[in-house]
């Protein structure tokens, strides 16, 4: 035998089990374990002695589920099993479990809940359900996968994730638990097959498998068909980059028809035979036409091994190695392939052929097959295909009948192919997946849903929102997707860390899919446009420090699956980005021969070793080396679609010495600039309405209409609105900047009309005729679309856009009146006020040193004062802004925004002096100023204050109303203070005793004044907890 259980065949097996509640929502049951409860209730443990399980199931996948919640109630507990009869858990599937089956016939479950139904589970309390039994929580599955999906929702409420051996989430241990007497289940699935498959697996995947396992083997598939039925999910699409799922293991096979995992081979490999298998044992080429008899004998072998396995089978036929077809391949030959294959199916099995579940995958060339006219019997499913970068290419006619065989749709996050590889890191973001498959799904796409998920890891986020609504897409619209987010970091660091690392790992994922790492490069973003690639940088960088900052509060046990999840991630792809923003800075500097490239092309070189640092600490350092070659993929030096055989460092250069509520947005410099969210009305029609989807898109949100598959009538009016002012008239030219939504409606194209003041419209559309090519708008996410137009006069005016088709996302409308500037981004919003005049700093081309008054005056329209000292901000500063030939006014802090975010006018030589520093200036030259130092500052004390204390964070160095009575220069005074009570928060001795002066220059104490704003530095920034910048 294989495998060992714990569990014998139909006997009554008694374990000792303790649930652990965890939230839950509306994307799963509803909760039912609890902490506290009364005596009505049932106990599933007190003080320790948990309750029985029983069961009497013979099911080989059944009894490895069991044996799985007994390992997770030790996790749980730390306790062993032991023989308890007084309350039990009573496990079992309709019409295979004689317990089942007895509280049917006695009217103590239901049998309606049940009979008849796919792979639906019930949960429920019963008094008495058998003999000697006083309480009974029974689980009960309608079938094999039904039972197990309730087996592991009782390990998921009591705390166990799914997630917890690949990701290493821990399990909480609890005492005492409740179920609350009812009746619990999540239905039935919407979509019959759900899964994933693992492509694209060199070298990390299938590095980790040799040295972990010896090989992609049935050793380490038993984890992953764990892991998939944990997720609800039912079927998997195996590795095949080399590998051969039945031929390199023939235990694969049988572990996963035992477990209850549906095996498919991809879209290329027809008749369940790996391509790998081909370049083994096939003989000749792979030409049907040519070679019909060997390729005949070929797929009846494979049809051999799986006919007694639970299998979707792949029909068709593509060119040899994922390749397209020739292109004199007619369309009558390709059917005449698949009812060959259909013949041999129907032959091996010994039942009629459309009962066995079959597929046609309509990818790149063969949806043009198909197109064209080909067509498959009733009974096979359609697997519809995105474009490789998760757009959708094509959906049913809704108003055509349905097939019997129904659709599918094969989704990717991870592609190998142009315009470039992405495989490295997770850059899928939610929003743009439920968009699509909601879309998808409300075309009526039920039958299969399989994605593309690479290595697996670092995907887990993704693809635990994918299986999770294919269970149920009804759960999820564009409002709670930031909850489902909360929701499943509650599951992985518990739910008081909940909040912070979703917004983390939302804010990761929408800053990854604005381009991928393959592709980003030095001119990605712009140096001299809207201050593009500082601020880009400066994202990343923030989150770093506050991913850092959340993983040091995490409980110890909680920190390497945060580092999996949420910290490796944004650490890789912020080092990344300030590598490229290096290089960029690098050769902008070296055109003018400026030796400031030097220490660029240094942080080049720096970024680049740091790279390969994050790779060791994942594959060797994490959970003790448990995840080695995961991170092995190449991200850096690629010159095409294909990935480089290394990473390679980029080139580098040196130099050597010889808002109101009616928004009415305001054109400025030749352009104005909208986030197609902020709309001042949307007018839907009908059933038709508009939704915005909160994070969808590069900058903000994304704006589109629903229901997905309800198109407008041609007099109905559907559209948005927004209120201009402008300073320019004449001709214009709108980009209008869309979510990449393909040509799903038989290449009729995507239309939509704008219009200015109710006058005439201009309609516009897009992919009408996009016939598939590749290009980079698809890995950066984007479609951009200009339009000619003209404005009658200067002043107020109202720019409708109107639809005409659903499924059109708007992302960002630009009005160019000759001033847009390029930018991959696009200009950022456009205001309804003036804002600051003040350049980002150091404007590009300008090399002198950097003002020190022009700083203070920008930074203190850009942050609040306190309220208290408004006066003196005023009077102090007034002068200053003015003679900068400012008219701006003074913008003192809100009454209800936070003190804890205040700054001072003592408080900005510091900000000027490190914004010198991290911008390059020469700190040795004449006139270029020394900053505060790492090397100055007490041991750790710069890294706790950045951990710690909310932003922006502002140290004092001085009283600038004080004349010249700089005191300590550098800062080190009252950064040990603020770093103090951080230190004595972990137990060691504070850094600064009291809060007497302990350095000073130019022989100038410090003010009582100044004293008093350290204790208030030291009070609000750190006592009070995050303020408006904090996290």
């Amino acid at each position: 035998m294989i495998h060992q259980y714990i569990l014998t065949m139909k006997t009554y097996c008694l374990y000792f089990i303790l649930f652990l509640f965890v939230e839950t929502s509306a994307f799963a049951a509803d909760p039912f374990v609890f902490t506290k409860g009364s005596s009505s209730w049932f106990p599933l443990a007190l003080k320790g002695m948990p309750a029985s399980i029983m069961t009497d199931v013979s099911d080989k996948g059944v009894l490895r589920a069991v044996n799985d919640l007994h390992e997770d109630l030790k996790r749980v507990t730390n306790c062993l099993p032991l023989t308890y009869l007084a309350n039990a858990v009573i496990i079992g599937t309709v019409g295979q479990s004689a317990l089942i089956d007895r509280l049917i016939k006695e009217g103590k479950i239901d049998r309606n809940d049940l009979a008849g139904k796919f792979e639906k589970y019930i949960i429920q309390t019963v008094e008495n359900p058998v003999k000697g039994v006083d309480k009974g929580l029974v689980i009960a599955g309608s079938d094999k996968r039904g039972t197990i999906y309730g087996i592991y929702e009782v390990s998921q409420q009591i705390g166990v994730s799914p997630w917890y051996w690949w990701a290493d989430v821990p399990a909480l241990h609890q005492e005492n638990l409740y179920v609350k007497p009812g009746k619990y289940t999540d239905g039935e699935p919407a979509v019959k097959y759900r899964g994933i498959f693992i492509n694209d697996e060199a070298p990390a995947f299938q590095g980790w498998c040799v040295e972990k396992f010896g090989g992609v083997n049935s050793k380490m598939y038993e984890h992953m068909f764990e892991l998939i039925l944990r997720l609800k999910g039912n079927f998997l699409w195996p590795a095949m980059w080399g590998n051969a799922f039945y031929d390199d293991d023939p235990i694969n096979g049988v572990l996963a028809n035992e477990m209850g995992i549906v095996i498919g081979t991809s879209h290329h490999e027809p008749m369940g035979r790996a391509h790998d298998e081909w370049r083994r044992y096939g003989k000749g080429e792979w030409n049907y036409e040519k070679n019909p008899d060997t390729l005949r004998e070929f797929w009846h072998s494979g049809m051999e091994r799986m006919k007694d396995y639970e299998a979707v089978v792949t029909v068709g036929m593509r060119g040899d190695g994922d390749e397209p077809m020739s292109a004199e391949t007619n369309i009558a030959f390709l059917e005449k392939i698949i009812k060959d294959q259909r013949r041999i199916i129907e032959q091996v099995t010994g039942k009629k052929v459309e009962e066995t579940p079959q597929v046609w995958a309509l990818y790149k060339e063969v949806q043009d097959y198909y197109d064209k006219g080909m067509r498959v019997p009733d009974d096979v499913t359609l697997l519809l295909c995105d474009d490789n970068w998760g757009n959708v290419r094509k959906l049913p006619n809704v108003k055509m009948p349905k097939r019997k065989g129904g659709y599918g749709m094969y989704y990717h996050f991870d592609y190998v192919g142009g315009p470039r590889n992405y495989k490295w890191i997770n850059v899928s973001q939610i929003q743009r997946i439920w968009e699509q498959m909601n879309l998808t799904y409300s075309h009526g796409v039920d039958k299969l849903w399989v994605v593309n998920v690479g290595d697996l890891k670092p995907m887990e986020f993704p693809i635990s929102f994918f299986l999770d609504m294919a269970w149920n897409p009804g759960s999820f619209n564009a409002d709670n997707l930031l909850l489902y987010t909360e929701t499943w970091c509650a599951r992985q660091f518990g739910k008081k860390y909940a909040a912070e690392a979703a917004r983390l790992l939302n804010l990761y994922t929408k800053y990854n899919s604005r381009v991928t790492p393959e592709i980003l490069n030095d001119q990605t973003y712009r140096l001299d446009n809207y201050n593009e690639w500082e601020t880009v940088v400066n994202d990343y960088k923030d989150l770093a420090l506050d991913a850092l900052r959340l993983y040091n509060l995490l409980p110890v046990a909680y920190r390497d699956a945060f580092d999996e999840l949420v910290l490796f991630p944004i650490n890789g792809m912020c080092n990344l980005y300030e590598m490229y923003y290096a290089v960029a800075m690098n050769r902008y500097y070296a055109q003018s021969y400026d030796m400031r490239a030097n220490g660029y092309a240094g942080k080049v070189k720096e970024c680049f070793a740091r790279d390969s640092l994050l790779t060791v600490h994942y594959n060797k350092e994490i959970a003790n080396g448990k995840w080695a070659h995961q991170m092995d993929q190449i991200r850096i030096g690629y010159t095409s679609w294909q990935q480089p055989f290394r990473n390679i460092m980029p080139q580098v250069e040196y130099v050597y010495r010889q808002e109101p509520e009616e928004k009415r947005f305001i054109e400025k410099d030749g352009y104005l600039s909208i986030e197609a969210c902020n709309f001042a009305r949307a007018q839907g029609a009908g059933a038709i309405r508009w939704q915005v989807v909160p994070d969808l898109g590069r900058t903000q949100s994304s704006v589109t209409t629903f229901p997905q598959n309800v198109y407008p009538e041609d007099n109905e009016e559907v559209f948005l609105e927004y209120d201009l002012q402008t300073v320019s008239s004449g001709n214009v030219e709108i980009h209008v900047w869309l979510a990449p939504t393909l040509n799903f409606n038989a290449n009729k194209g995507l239309r939509y009309a704008l219009s200015f003041d109710g006058g005439k419209e201009e309609i516009v559309n897009f992919n009408g005729h996009y016939d598939g090519l590749l290009g980079s708008w698809q890995g950066e996410r984007i479609i951009k679309q200009a339009t000619k137009m003209k404005v009658s006069h200067a002043g107020h005016h109202t720019l409708r856009v109107r639809v005409l088709e659903p499924g059109i996302v708007f992302e960002k409308i630009m009005l160019d009146f000759g001033g847009l500037k390029p930018s991959y981004l696009g200009a950022p919003e456009s205001q309804y006020v003036t804002g600051s005049p003040f350049p980002a700093f150091p404007p590009v081309g300008v090399t002198t040193r950097l003002d020190h008054d022009q700083m203070t005056a920008q930074m203190e329209l850009e942050y609040p004062v306190l309220p208290s000292r408004k006066e003196d901000f005023e009077k102090n500063h007034a002068k200053r802004i003015k003679d900068l030939g400012s008219d701006v006014k003074l913008q003192p802090q809100k009454a209800e925004e936070p003190e804890g975010n205040c700054v001072w006018d003592s408080e900005y030589h510091w900000l000027a002096g490190n914004a010198m520093r991290y911008q390059g200036v020469d700190e040795s030259s004449a006139d270029g100023y020394m900053p505060r130092k790492v090397l100055h500052l007490p041991v750790d004390a710069e890294s706790l204050v950045a951990l710690c204390a909310p932003r922006p964070l502002f140290i004092g160095s001085g009283d600038l109303t004080k004349g010249d009575a700089w005191v300590d220069p550098y800062g080190l005074y009252l950064t040990a203070l603020a770093a103090s009570p951080v230190y004595e928060l972990l137990g060691k001795k504070g850094i600064v005793m009291d809060d007497t002066m302990s350095y000073h220059s130019m022989n100038k104490a410090v003010t009582p004044e100044a004293k008093d704003s350290y204790k208030l530095l030291r009070t609000e920034r750190i006592a009070s907890g995050p303020g408006r910048y904090g996290a």
